[in-house]
């Protein structure tokens, strides 16, 4: 077997990506997202392509966010391993999957190959999400009308609020934050990617119950797909009154009104009862998401 030939692309031999198979449906899945060519690397043994990867970040962004389509062929592992080693940016790795993914062989396979050469590479998984899609056929969730919302100008409340919701926070990605760097840290990221997003700071708002209280939070955005659902976090102390799926409800609401004809959105698997509220406010889960962390 003749050595595999790592090389980045440029728009002149862009079309190098494309000749891989695509048995996971990579390519209908970022048919929204835009890839820059010199973002590009493939692996190619005899002229063939055996491994890609597509690096993803923002219009604005000089360096990739994360590397968000990664493929691999069958029996490839190690060309795929080297692939994500060579590469000069050491980012997440997201590896997007059809839902139920599991229960096809030939999508478990597939999966299990990629999955292999991540791990080969140093990749330590990180967490699973479940990624949804709302679409008005699903009909707009019902509005509990119990809490009022509101624009909050001042940054200094949502991160206050931030780092009272990941004091208790199942979120994997704000774990790994918090131990890092603490709550101050894990808040101080959500803040960030919100002013990241595209869409206007206007939109952040706020939630009080009747009595004036301060019960959580919701982010309304759009990132460089769409509109969706940036963040819903309710106040411990307000916890176990079913106040997400009124944030949720409301977040929704208000995307749609600015003219939103989808809404994505996605939660950790683990969070069981965050993905209770996105069925009952009628989210499909639409794929799965395993989310990798570079050695």
């Amino acid at each position: 077997m003749t050595d595999v030939v790592i090389r980045a692309l440029d728009p002149s031999d862009a079309g190098l990506f494309d000749t891989l198979p695509d048995p996971l449906g990579a390519r209908e899945g970022h048919r929204l997202t835009r890839h820059r060519p010199d973002w590009k690397r493939v692996a190619l043994r005899d002229g063939r392509v055996v491994a890609r990867g597509a690096w993803w970040g923002g219009p604005d962004d000089s360096e990739p966010v994360n590397l968000n389509w990664f493929d691999v062929a069958e029996g490839e592992e190690e060309a795929g391993a080297a692939l994500l080693r060579s590469a000069p940016w050491q980012v997440e790795l997201e590896l997007n999957l059809p839902a139920g993914w599991r229960d096809d062989p030939a999508l478990r396979a597939a999966a299990e190959t990629r999955v292999t050469a991540a791990r080969k590479a140093g990749y330590e998984l990180l967490v699973e999400r479940l990624l949804y899609r709302w679409t008005p056929e699903h009909g707009l969730p019902e509005r509990p009308g119990r809490l009022e919302f509101r624009a909050e100008p001042d940054d200094a409340v949502f991160f206050d609020a931030l780092r009272r919701i990941h004091s208790v926070t199942l979120d994997a990605h704000a774990l790994k934050a918090i131990g890092q760097g603490g709550t101050d840290q894990a808040a101080q990221e959500e803040l960030d990617f919100f002013h990241w997003c595209p869409s206007p700071r206007e939109w952040w708002q706020v939630a009080h119950t009747v009595q004036g209280d301060l019960a959580g939070i919701h982010i309304p955005a759009h990132n460089p797909s769409g509109p969706c659902i940036g963040f819903i976090g309710v106040l411990p102390e307000h916890r176990g009154r079913g106040y997400a799926f009124d944030l949720l409800s409301e977040c929704t609401h208000f995307l749609v009104e600015q003219g939103a004809e989808f809404v994505a959105a996605a939660t950790d698997r683990g969070n069981v009862p965050m993905a209770a509220n996105f069925a009952k406010a009628g989210y499909p889960v639409v794929k799965e998401r395993l989310n990798f962390d570079p050695a």
